[in-house]
């Protein structure tokens, strides 16, 4: 079982950046894929971004490439997702996952979800 709580989300001007994390708890975090996930209101939960479980390997959603890094720090079991040039299509609550399939997209292979923080960017 691992446990997922997500922080540092807020209100930031379009352009501007912001960082938020999610902290596991649980047994054997540093074996899963950590995913970035988000939902906007009357809109289906998409995929953000995924990180290997050693951190090698990365993938994005179009989108978001060249603007966001995801990361993490195994020794901290924490996930990161550092989001630059924010634009208003931004705004959505952001979900962190996880999952025993490396770098996968498809939210139906995340065993483990966080309950969300909110991310609003202004124009």
């Amino acid at each position: 079982q691992v446990q997922l709580v997500e922080s540092g989300g807020g209100l930031v001007q379009a352009g501007g950046s912001l960082r938020i994390s999610c902290a596991a708890s649980g047994r054997s975090f540093s074996s899963y894929a950590m995913g970035w996930f988000r939902q906007a209101p009357g809109k289906e939960r998409e995929f953000v971004a995924v990180i290997s479980w050693s951190g090698e390997n990365t993938y994005y959603t179009d989108s978001v490439e060249g603007r966001f890094t995801i990361s993490r720090d195994n020794a901290k079991n924490t996930v990161y997702l550092q989001m630059n040039s924010l634009k208003p299509e931004d705004t959505a609550v952001y979900y962190c996952a996880a999952s025993a399939i490396s770098l996968t997209a498809n939210v139906a292979e995340y065993d483990y979800w966080g309950q969300g923080t909110q991310v609003t960017v202004s124009s």
